[in-house]
């Protein structure tokens, strides 16, 4: 009896261990445009410099193994090598000329090698291509505005707030950013009140969002799909209920909602504000 119930709770442990790893490895392999459960890697990059900063990013991983693994073999050595059991009579050298000069080289060279992609990677962030879409982005306590010039089709603003009826949770909001798939699009930010940050992970960046300052940046999503960020600024009593929702689409579901949103978001008679049409 006690056999068979140890057989029992032997298989009921190796199951559960089994449905873990498989949910670990699905959620390390989900995170597309949203924060999966027990997710250990970023999300999935839908950018070029999303992507690149992941690469750079797991690049750097293996060389702090690399350096991890090299020192722990040398206090390995160390220890073995200049043990009492080994070395009944303790050396007394002081300096080695080699080893110095080697310890200073080496950290130097391996520093240019991590700066080359890393300022590669800079230089693509702060370049300026020319937009084909540019959208504005006022940051509030605690919500966000979203502006689409008359220049590019647009000619409307509207506030994006908390939904918490929306999936995934906190990170839904009534109204969405959305933006053609495939497209250069520059955003423009700055806040109405105090600091905020507009951070969107899948595209592999953020921004902060600064009153009195218009901060910019720029991506190209190849991907259609629902993407979700959070304010990164700590900004106050409702920082937690600041969620981001980007829309990719197609060019031709793009132009459709443009035309929806110069009716839904019209502006009110008097001009002073942007309000949603009901």
């Amino acid at each position: 009896m006690r056999t068979a119930q140890t057989q029992h709770r032997s298989s009921w442990g190796f199951a559960a261990l089994g449905a873990f790893l498989v949910s670990s490895s699905s959620a390390l392999a989900a995170g597309i445009g949203q924060p999966e459960p027990w997710q250990m890697d970023r999300q999935v990059p839908v950018t070029e410099n999303a992507r690149d900063i992941l690469s750079f990013e797991v690049g750097l991983h293996w060389l702090s193994v690399a350096i991890s693994v090299f020192v722990l073999g040398l206090i390995i050595y160390c220890i073995y090598r200049f043990s009492e059991k080994a070395n009944p009579t303790p050396s007394k050298t002081t300096h080695n000329t080699l080893i110095e000069v080697a310890w200073t080289i080496v950290p130097v060279l391996i520093l240019v090698a991590v700066a080359i992609p890393s300022f590669r990677l800079l230089r693509t962030q702060l370049s300026d291509p020319k937009a084909d879409v540019l959208v504005k982005v006022i940051g509030h306590a605690w919500y966000w505005s979203y502006e689409y010039p008359a220049d590019q089709g647009g000619g409307f603003a509207f506030d994006a707030n908390l939904d918490e009826d929306k999936q995934p949770r906190l990170l839904g909001t009534d109204n969405d950013m959305v933006v053609p798939v495939n497209k250069i699009v520059k955003i423009q930010v700055t806040a109405a009140d105090v600091l905020h940050s507009w951070a969107m992970p899948s595209f592999g960046f953020k921004i902060d969002a600064v009153p009195g300052r218009l901060n910019q940046f720029w991506f190209k999503a190849d991907r259609e799909g629902t993407y979700h960020g959070q304010c990164s600024e700590l900004c106050g009593q409702r920082h937690a209920y600041m969620p981001i929702t980007v829309r990719v689409v197609s060019d031709e579901a793009y132009a459709q909602w443009l035309t929806e949103a110069k009716t839904k978001y019209a502006r009110i008679d008097d001009g002073s504000k942007f309000a949603e049409a009901r």
